[in-house]
């Protein structure tokens, strides 16, 4: 599935900020101002970015709301992103900056910048509900991960996130399982 440059990059960024809550193991990887920076690094926004305490509890906050766009089917998450529209005052324009060519900014600058992530994610959303791909918003089928991530293989048929090889881990216990068979 092709989805438009700045929507693919904000569902990228919607998928590691998810992420980064607790997983089978517990561990939470936005908790610190460096980790925040290296997320900010890695997902580079414009506008107001203050870098404290508050902003970051902010934007750590998202993360649940955000998730559950993964519990629910197409029709669920429009109540969920018109929730998320209405709340951070969506108002859409076009905008072209650094590099990148027309593309949608629904706040302003000015916002918080959690309030930016959410409006922007649920405009990605809404490409995503538009398109008729909401199939492709999946949680990692490996036994022991929670991780979400988006399908963007043409055939829909991924199944396993990027975040720990879990397709490599769990194609080698399957292996493994069927020589123990061969071998009974």
């Amino acid at each position: 599935m092709v989805f438009i440059h700045d929507t693919k990059r904000t569902l990228m960024m919607v998928v590691d900020l998810v992420n980064t809550l607790p997983g089978f193991d517990g561990t939470d990887t936005l908790q610190t101002p460096d980790e925040f920076a290296e997320f900010l690094t890695r997902h580079p926004y414009t506008g107001v970015i203050r870098h404290d305490a508050e902003e970051l509890e902010a934007v750590r906050a998202l993360r649940e709301r955000l998730q559950a766009l993964w519990r629910v089917d197409r029709v669920g998450a429009v109540p969920l992103v018109n929730g998320m529209l209405a709340d951070g005052e969506a108002l859409p324009r076009l905008v072209i900056h650094d590099g990148y060519d027309w593309h949608i900014h629904a706040t302003s600058d000015e916002s918080p910048l959690a309030t930016r992530m959410m409006v922007e994610a649920a405009m990605a959303f809404v490409d995503v509900i538009r398109a008729d791909e909401y199939q492709r918003v999946r949680v990692c089928s490996a036994d022991d991960c929670e991780s979400v991530y988006i399908d963007y293989s043409k055939n829909g048929s991924k199944r396993y996130c990027d975040t720990g090889n879990c397709g490599n881990r769990m194609n080698v216990i399957a292996y493994r399982a069927r020589k123990a068979r061969e071998t009974a």
